[in-house]
């Protein structure tokens, strides 16, 4: 199947409002990063691309693996960061040399849809502090360009 940015931009969209809350992925009752992802993959091709496995809020930190990047890298096409297009999953550091921990989709030129600790899912600015710790841009399969 072939599908439009728009789609994507409209389902991550659809999830704005929806209440934080760790490893959850339930449109309207609860999500985290990875579950807003995982919501719109499941929207996109009606089922998870792999099972989840339990993790903790600092799993990263104590793993200190890259699991984030590794799971976008099997299931997604990974664009160049300076040709992130709306609808593309932007993968994110908070720190320097910390693994990759956040994802956001890109909803415009200059705004992304993501869930943060504290926030339900919101459209928020795209600005220069996600940007400096952007690490990679992944397309979903079969997007038209």
């Amino acid at each position: 199947m072939t599908y439009a940015r728009d789609d994507i931009v409209a389902e991550a969209q659809r999830w704005i409002g929806t209440p934080y809350h760790h490893q959850a992925s339930l449109c309207g009752i609860g999500t985290d990063c990875l579950g807003l992802v995982r919501g719109v993959w499941r929207a996109l091709y009606g089922t998870e691309a792999e099972a989840v496995p339990a993790y903790a809020r600092d799993w990263a930190e104590a793993t200190g693996r890259e699991s984030m990047l590794a799971a976008a890298r099997r299931h997604m096409i990974e664009r160049d960061r300076t040709a992130a297009a709306p609808g593309d999953v932007l993968v994110f550091r908070y720190r320097a040399y910390a693994v990759a921990k956040h994802v956001a989709i890109l909803s415009g030129p200059a705004t992304m849809i993501h869930a943060i600790e504290g926030r339900a899912v919101t459209e928020v600015p795209f600005g220069a502090w996600w940007r400096r710790h952007l690490v990679a841009v992944f397309s979903f399969p079969g997007i038209a360009c």
